[in-house]
């Protein structure tokens, strides 16, 4: 019995790994704040990295994996909302804006008073399950919110994230800055990408003087960040605004573009968008116009009707419109984002498929590759011929991904 259990057990943990492979291959930048110690302010500044990104409009989601202690539901103005449907056996995150959707484990509980007394294992299970288990949409930036330390949540984010980039907010006291040092060496440990240090709560501006009151000392992330030769994204100054519409579940402060912190917050925006903007695609040796080389998945000699799996492409060279010659390829193997770069690569300037993902056909268009979807299933040159006479039907896009 035990046996079988076990098997249950690997064949449940593969499809899930096969699951969150997906949907991070649909998520562009994944970000995780995180702090050394509690109380530095790492949920205000999730929050509102999320909102200000998709108030540039950024596809955004927003992953609170603190299970302990969630803030980001109240932070927001959604501790009352509904639990979330589900569509095609996933869980359908928060809407909070029409490009920004938020999960968190107080959302699921629907008791925003309910303590989650879990152990390690239990922990990790849930926050690979806010990857594999809830449909997000296609997302330019994934900002998880994680608890204080270097504990089992960050460290299942960076295990099943490999790829996630870190932010780490501090307080310029002393005391805080002991336990960023941690937070770093957690960071250079994983191999995670540290994007910089955010000092929150840098002075207080006194509303009857105007005068800065440094109420944790000064400069201590500033300090920190050069000793560690790492980037400070920002000293966010104390601001009541922020207190209150946190306090009121609303992001109204980062509207009010006359406060210091809005305005150091969005140069910190502004320079993380700078950071995790995609490489510039190298450009291609450029061909003479008349010059077209065509790209065709094939099967049995027609077109595959399963572009992301067939086991070779028919290049053919066409110049002044007619076909010079036909090379066949073997395909790159079928891993997410691989074949539009590697078509790139192979020099293509039109794909003709039965069927493709909108995701592929993105990635295509940006390279400059022209994409015909629902082709007929003819020979490779047949369909070239169509294509070059201008009169190749098309028909509905059969995608199989």
């Amino acid at each position: 019995m035990k046996k079988v259990d076990q098997k249950t057990r690997e064949a449940q943990l593969k499809l899930q790994n096969q699951e969150i492979k997906e949907r991070l291959h649909h998520i562009k930048n994944k970000i995780l704040v995180f702090s050394g110690k509690g109380g530095v302010g790492k949920s205000s500044v999730s929050a509102h990295l999320a909102v200000a990104l998709a108030m540039r409009g950024y596809q955004v989601g927003l992953m609170d994996v603190d299970l302990h202690g969630p803030s980001i539901p109240r932070i927001l103005g959604l501790e009352d909302s509904p639990r979330p449907g589900g569509r095609g056996g996933k869980m359908l995150p928060v809407k909070y804006l029409p490009n920004m959707e938020v999960m968190s484990i107080e959302v699921l509980l629907g008791d925003k008073d309910a303590a989650t007394i879990w152990r390690g294992p239990l922990k990790a299970g849930v926050i690979r399950q806010f990857i594999s288990d809830i449909d997000w949409m296609d997302l330019d930036y994934m900002i998880v919110d994680s608890p204080p330390g270097t504990g089992d949540e960050p460290l299942t984010v960076a295990q099943t994230i490999s790829d996630a980039k870190g932010i780490i907010v501090t307080t310029p006291q002393e005391l805080s800055l002991a336990d960023v040092r941690k937070a770093i060496n957690f960071c250079r440990k994983v191999k995670m990408e540290i994007l910089g240090i955010v000092e929150n709560m840098s002075g207080l501006k006194c509303p009857y003087c105007g005068k800065t009151i440094e109420l944790f000392k000064q400069h201590g992330g500033e300090i920190t960040a050069k000793r560690e030769g790492l980037r400070l994204l920002a000293s966010l100054p104390i601001e009541l605004e922020v207190v209150y519409s946190e306090d009121e579940g609303t992001m109204s402060a980062l509207q009010n573009s006359q406060l210091p912190f809005t305005q150091e917050f969005n140069k910190m925006v502004d320079k993380i968008v700078e950071l995790t903007a995609p490489e510039k695609i190298p450009a291609r040796e450029k061909r003479p116009k008349a010059i077209k080389v065509l790209a065709i998945p094939v099967l049995d000699g027609r077109l595959s009707p399963h572009f992301g799996r067939c086991e070779e492409f028919a290049f053919i060279e066409t110049q002044d419109g007619k076909i010079v010659r036909t090379e066949m390829r073997a395909s790159p193997g079928h891993e997410p984002g691989v074949f539009p770069q590697w078509l790139y690569d192979q020099g293509a300037d039109v794909v003709i498929v039965g069927g493709m993902g909108e995701n592929a056909q993105s990635l295509l268009k940006e390279r400059g590759i022209e994409v015909i979807v629902g082709a007929p299933m003819d020979s490779p040159e047949s369909l070239a011929r169509q294509y070059l006479s201008n009169t190749l039907s098309t028909g509905n896009n059969i995608c199989d991904h």
